[in-house]
């Protein structure tokens, strides 16, 4: 399923639009109004999807299995978002270049719509925060090089996104947004843009982002709210308060008996950031109704600026929550993503977040998760 948001806006028409449209035979079909200006129609948004790390962004990757693949397309699943790393790239590996040519036209010849994201590595991570004029050369690079292979591929199914979770202030990120906009628009004039904003891609940060000076584009955004409860038990960073937290359910509230045990035996251990947290976050209840509310501001967004939106990633962490809160919170966030016509990819496929066992294998496809994700009702 692909989301064309509805309305519509005037845009007046620019010359690389009408030279899209004279490419794909279009401009004949089109009456043009006087007044040199006409109705755009909004880019199809990708959605019922899933990201797919730890492949083409590294040269060991391991790809999904062809049955894998095609197991999860006829569950129902429409779209990838692909991880690639942009210091393969701009270093001029060819072969990283082939594995993300093949990697894209195999899922595009299955029916799948693919986001290729640049997702910085942690050295562009680095540069770009401490060094960001080298970082923002090398995120060029990156692009300059793979704009070739986008531009081979289908415009109807693959999107380029411009940068995962840029770190940088927002006043230093959208000029760089732009400038990897051109870069890649200048070899990809009918593909849709996919960028979010910095440093998060939080919800938050999007109200105070303008969108870009382009008619084809899509803003993403992502959603792990509330972290207390989406990260609890998160591994990589043991000095967070979040890998002190377990068990917590969805919906909650303060008054919770679980919210309450699990603070008490916080502040009894002595450790009061970890109970703060939870209760800083649980200052608003945690219910359906407020996952909606955050999805009706999107919306929002999107209509007062002609933008669409997606969130191509959101999810919980498997190691310590009940299965029930868990696939609850998913299906509150795909519910209103879809009741607002916002598209989605869940992070991830088959690690902590993930609802398969391996992407090698057909066995071990969590049913509760994936009829969250995309079953009826």
């Amino acid at each position: 399923m692909r989301l064309t948001n509805s309305g519509s806006r005037t845009t007046t028409i620019t010359r690389r639009r009408v030279l899209a449209l004279a490419g794909g035979s279009a401009l004949t079909a089109l009456s043009l109004p006087m007044s040199g200006s006409v109705q755009a129609a909004k880019p199809a948004v990708p959605t019922r999807g899933f990201n797919l790390p730890d492949w083409l962004d590294r040269k060991d990757g391991i790809a999904p299995s062809e049955a894998v693949l095609e197991k999860l397309r006829q569950t129902g699943f429409e779209s990838v978002r692909l991880p690639v790393n942009g210091d393969l790239l701009s270093a001029g590996d060819t072969a990283a270049l082939h594995r993300i040519r093949d990697g894209v036209t195999d899922l595009v010849g299955r029916g799948f719509a693919v986001i290729v994201d640049m997702h910085p590595s942690a050295d562009l991570h680095t540069a770009l925060r401490d060094d960001f004029d080298a970082g923002a050369e090398r995120a060029v690079r990156a692009w300059t090089t793979l704009r070739d292979v986008i531009a081979d591929l289908p415009a109807s199914s693959v999107y380029p996104e411009l940068l995962n979770e840029p770190p940088l202030e927002r006043a230093v990120w959208v000029p760089l947004r732009d400038r990897l906009a051109e870069t890649v628009r200048s070899r990809c004039p009918l593909h849709t843009l996919i960028w979010g904003p910095a440093p998060y891609q939080g919800t938050w940060e999007l109200a105070d982002t303008p969108p870009l000076a382009d008619d084809n584009q899509i803003a993403a955004i992502h959603f792990y709210t509330p972290m207390a409860f989406t990260h609890q038990c998160q591994t990589w960073d043991t000095s967070s308060p979040l890998a002190r937290i377990a068990n917590l359910p969805f919906p909650a509230t303060k008054e919770t008996p679980r919210v309450r045990e699990l603070i008490d035996e916080l502040r009894a251990a002595g450790d009061g950031q970890a109970a703060d947290l939870i209760e800083e976050q649980l200052s608003t209840p945690w219910t359906k109704a407020a996952i909606a509310a955050e999805f009706a501001g999107l919306a929002h967004w999107s209509r007062t600026h002609g933008c669409p939106v997606i969130v191509d990633e959101f999810g919980v962490l498997n190691f310590c929550v009940d299965a029930e809160s868990r696939t609850f919170w998913i299906r509150a966030v795909r519910r209103a993503a879809e009741a607002h016509r916002i598209g989605w990819t869940y992070w991830e496929l088959d690690q902590g977040f993930g609802f398969i066992g391996s992407r090698r294998s057909t066995e071990g496809f969590d049913r509760s998760m994936i009829a969250a994700l995309v079953g009826d009702g």
